[in-house]
């Protein structure tokens, strides 16, 4: 059985990516700020509640999990948040909250988990994000938090190719989740105008699933159509 570290796990994406890997024989280990609501359970999937953001934490919990497994076989950098709206109207704190949990928690497991992916020609996977390819004139601060996730993602694999880690940034436009729920857009409900959050899990497990010798460096998702609604 091998072993995954995926962030936010308890909803979303995340609980789509995780529900996935236990189908496919991981035992993963899902960080996430809290699963009160999250009703999926399995012997498999270890939920750990830690805030990313609270750096010590962090570090203690990836520590923790090194400790208790012999190796380290995968990590997703799933956890994302978005801010949407003209720049200027953005709070700091939002602005911080974004490039914080979108770029500097992914480069901080990564700095982390090298040594153990390396031994094991582990897979690194980043949920990046269509707007990182874009230009985004509601939300350039998220684009550019996404942008700079996906740009790491294709510097690290230079550096670290040579070594048998592989890693995948995946980009999904419009996604069927719980992203929206806050924000003043959302996606239309026609199946050809948004994806599904099983879909990126497809895509997940397809670069899982590679051959030894492939490494698919970046997929991009989107619907049929793009279409978008105001709330």
């Amino acid at each position: 059985m091998k072993t995954a570290i995926l962030t936010g796990a308890s909803k979303g994406i995340g609980l789509a990516l995780a529900k996935r890997l236990v189908l496919l024989d991981y035992k993963v280990y899902g960080l996430s700020r809290s699963y009160q609501n999250t009703v999926f359970s399995h012997e498999n999937f270890i939920k750990l509640e830690c805030d990313a953001l609270n750096t010590d934490k962090l570090i203690k919990t990836i520590k923790s999990i090194e400790e208790l497994e012999p190796q380290i076989d995968l990590l997703i950098n799933n956890a994302g948040v978005g801010f949407f709206g003209p720049h200027e109207q953005l709070k700091v704190k939002d602005i911080q909250t974004m490039i914080r949990t979108n770029l500097e928690v992914p480069l901080i497991l990564c700095q982390l988990l090298l040594r153990s992916l390396k031994k094991s020609q582990g897979t690194i996977i980043s949920i990046s994000s269509v707007t990182a390819k874009k230009v985004s004139s509601h939300g350039c601060a998220y684009a550019a938090s996404k942008a700079g996730l996906s740009h790491f993602s294709t510097s690290l694999f230079e550096e670290i190719r040579k070594t048998g880690v592989k890693v995948t940034t995946i980009h999904p436009d419009i996604t069927k989740s719980n992203f929206y729920d806050n924000l003043d857009f959302t996606y239309e409900e026609n199946e050809d105008s948004v994806l599904l959050e099983d879909q990126i899990a497809d895509a997940m497990e397809y670069v899982i699933k590679s051959a030894n010798n492939m490494v698919v460096n970046d997929i991009t998702i989107r619907p049929q159509k793009n279409r978008i609604k105001r709330k």
